[in-house]
């Protein structure tokens, strides 16, 4: 079974509806220039309405220090680290935090896949950032699909980037990653998730 992470979260109502479809991820933005930021006190406050296992809670930073990574966490736990920058971070944040620390990959070409030997725990996969994007993210841009069809890495990854309810099974067939990323691919605005988009994506990744 594909597994999901729906990123963004920022209103009880996009949580609930997540944790209710089954989602084995939620994502917690914690970048201001996104429209889907979050305080660490905002996050701990929404992280609190379901309590267990799952879904597993994902931090996402950008070229982050270890002062902004501890703020985060002195509000609330996360079970993974979602890094957008060098992979020279990972093994340091991991040391320092003793989490799994997952790095966002741009692809465009087979040259971007990462070696053998790169330290992250998993891969978020996607299209690079298009010229003059605010976000290092794909910003909504669909990635190569036949292209990562050859991307086999030794470490879990998620496919991301404009995948949305109607394309997200061709998505996953195409490309044969074990799982997805979705953000902007369930709002109705910048932003503003909608509980219907996230219940249909999750049950259209499954089905």
């Amino acid at each position: 079974m594909s597994l999901v992470k729906i990123c963004g979260i920022n209103s009880p109502e996009a949580f609930d509806a997540a944790v209710e479809a089954g989602a084995d991820y939620i994502g917690f933005v914690f970048f201001p220039a996104s429209p889907r930021f979050v305080t660490p006190v905002e996050a701990a406050v929404l992280s609190a309405r379901q309590v267990g296992a799952k879904p597993l809670r994902v931090g996402l930073f950008v070229n982050p220090g270890f002062d902004e990574v501890e703020a985060v966490l002195r509000e609330i736990s996360l079970d993974v680290l979602q890094v957008h920058g060098s992979a020279s971070l990972v093994a340091p944040l991991r040391d320092r935090f003793g989490r799994p620390v997952w790095r966002q990959l741009g692809v465009t070409t087979a040259e971007d896949f990462p070696g053998r030997d790169e330290f992250a725990d998993g891969f978020l996969v996607e299209a690079k950032a298009p010229p003059g994007a605010t976000r290092p993210g794909g910003n909504a841009v669909k990635a190569d699909w036949p292209l990562l069809a050859n991307f086999r890495p030794v470490k879990p990854w998620l496919l991301a980037g404009g995948l949305n309810p109607g394309n997200v099974a061709e998505g996953l067939r195409v490309t044969g990653a074990p799982g997805v990323d979705v953000s902007s691919g369930v709002e109705i605005a910048p932003g503003q998730k909608s509980p219907a988009l996230i219940r249909a994506f999750i049950a259209a990744a499954r089905g």
